[in-house]
């Protein structure tokens, strides 16, 4: 098996958010135990690690953080299919994979850019749990629910000042969802709105930046700013830059990655 360091998510003043891309050859091999997998996330002490098998045209894909396997990952996607267009051409191509959430697909574009097509889950509106809701350094003006917890602040700065009372935090289990914490940027900023992501129970508190939250990010902020368009910052200390594209049954998620030197 080889292994691949790569920081998702990259820009102008934005470090990304770094996975382990794990090659496990093709599907002639088999996948290395559950346990194994799991071990080498542990060890990697990152916030994704994906294994994939070639299979023909396509690749199957499975991410894990340090505690669970997870649903669906963006910044682990976007890896994986970094490092398979590095090995190959893939420019102006798809980089298709199987997962357990069915078929995504990144598109490669010649100048670097990769697109994560991603299934679109609207949050409706939702009752946070009390204990995370006293665990908030401040309390959010509406609360719905997809996968994840989206809570809407008034500012950027009180998502940026965000923090939480791990003891009362913790006592909810989302398996396999987080919270997100987004407000709309301010006039005249770089990006449409911004967020942060915390998973409760989580070896790794914070995400830094998590392309999965936008499956419900993007139609949120498409319904309230009218645009189906829109550029995202997700603002932990590491910080990521997200291109978005509201597509009703799909959302589009573009961005760069690098090689961790």
């Amino acid at each position: 098996m080889k292994r691949y360091y790569v920081d998702a998510f990259t820009g102008k003043g934005c470090l990304g958010n770094r996975a382990c891309v794990v090659d496990c050859g093709s599907v002639t091999d088999a996948w290395p135990t559950d346990e194994e997998m799991m071990k080498q996330a542990r060890e990697n002490a990152l916030p994704e690690t994906a294994f994939f098998l070639s299979d023909g045209d396509s690749y199957r894909l499975r991410w894990f953080t340090p505690d669970i396997e997870m649903d669906l990952c963006g910044h682990a996607t976007l890896a994986t299919a970094f490092v398979i267009s590095s090995l190959a051409d893939f420019s102006g191509r798809e980089v298709v994979f199987d997962t357990c959430s069915g078929k995504v697909s990144v598109n490669v574009a010649s100048d670097g850019m990769l697109t994560l097509v991603f299934p679109s889950r609207p949050p409706e509106s939702a009752h946070l749990p009390q204990n995370i809701m006293d665990s908030l350094k401040f309390k959010p003006l509406e609360v719905s629910k997809a996968r994840d917890f989206v809570l809407l602040y008034d500012s950027p700065e009180k998502v940026a000042g965000m923090s939480v009372d791990r003891a009362l935090f913790d006592k909810y289990n989302i398996d396999p969802g987080g919270v997100i914490f987004t407000a709309q940027a301010v006039e005249g900023a770089d990006c449409d709105f911004v967020s942060r992501f915390f998973t409760p129970q989580a070896t790794i508190l914070e995400d830094p930046v998590t392309g999965s939250a936008h499956c419900s990010l993007i139609p949120y902020w498409s319904r309230r700013l009218g645009k189906s368009r829109l550029v995202a910052r997700q603002i932990s200390s590491q910080g990521g830059i997200l291109y978005c594209e509201d597509c009703r049954e799909q959302v589009r998620i573009s961005g760069y990655a690098k090689f961790v030197e």
